[in-house]
């Protein structure tokens, strides 16, 4: 498995260093903003479960369900995982061309979280090579149960998450994305993983026609515990456009869709056929 990630994280790197609203459709379509500034780099808000560096358009409204099965490898008995699901809803507002915000919650867990989004660069064509936005969420878990963990305090519910994504649009079919990330979790099982976590995300989309695109994400995890019986998340997606909608049909192997769940509580292993289907759908007012 180690060498598995060496070489995914290998081949992201490659790739990066050497390259280094009305109408959805008719954004992919526009590569130029202005002349110079270069646009759609990513067809979605997010990739699959890690946020890409497109922010929701100055007062454009997201409405986003998300929807993690159970593991195809269940069979037949549970139809290969969809007799079981957590779901996740998700509101966003441009508040500007540069600052997005939202709230979530995510059934796991009983989960309620919320983020901001900021550009800090974008790319330019003859100019400046990435885009480069900042995300922080912060998530109240709400499953924590006292007549579990009869210790436990309002301040153990909290979890945090600081990004810096970075991303560069190769050419009109090729996006590629990095992010380093910063997680702190106030409450965590017992030698199973550390409060704070350090990972680093890669990302890429492929456009294959105007209204379908191939995504792939993971995300390495540099200080798991020894004994943690986590994955490092790996997704393979399609986006598929239909104008005032994007619909993300996804393989992964996490089924938990917030910050804290599919980058430190990811479960399954490709391996061994412990794969989740999934989808996110969204729609823009």
């Amino acid at each position: 498995m180690k060498n598995i990630n060496f070489s995914i994280i290998a081949l992201f790197f490659f790739s990066f260093i050497t390259f280094a609203q009305e109408d959805l459709l008719e954004e992919l379509d526009n590569d130029l903003i202005d002349d110079t500034k270069v646009s759609s780099v990513f067809k979605g808000i997010k990739i699959i479960n890690m946020e890409s560096t497109k922010l929701a358009a100055k007062e454009d409204f997201y409405f986003m369900i998300s929807h993690r099965f159970g593991s195809i490898k269940s069979g037949i008995d549970d139809l290969f995982g969809l007799d079981n699901s957590n779901i996740r809803f998700s509101f966003i507002y441009g508040f500007s061309e540069w600052l997005t915000a939202g709230i979530s919650r995510s059934s796991f867990n009983k989960t309620y979280d919320g983020h901001i989004k900021y550009r800090l660069f974008q790319q330019e064509k003859d100019g400046f090579p990435f885009n480069i936005v900042g995300f922080n969420s912060i998530e109240y878990n709400t499953g924590l149960k006292e007549v579990n963990y009869p210790l436990i305090e309002n301040k153990d519910r909290f979890s945090y998450a600081m990004e810096l994504l970075i991303s560069r649009k190769i050419n009109n079919n090729l996006s590629l994305q990095i992010a380093p990330i910063y997680l702190h979790q106030n409450f965590v099982e017992e030698d199973t993983q550390n409060n704070s976590q350090f990972l680093l995300g890669f990302g890429s989309r492929y456009k294959v026609s105007k209204r379908i695109t191939i995504n792939l994400e993971y995300h390495a995890h540099f200080n798991r515990a020894e004994n943690s019986n986590f994955r490092n998340p790996l997704s393979l997606g399609v986006d598929i456009e239909t104008g005032g909608h994007v619909f993300q049909l996804h393989l992964s192997n996490s089924r938990l869709m917030n910050e804290a769940g599919y980058l430190a509580n990811s479960t399954g292993e490709w391996s061994k056929g412990e794969i989740f289907l999934g989808f996110n759908i969204w729609r823009v007012f």
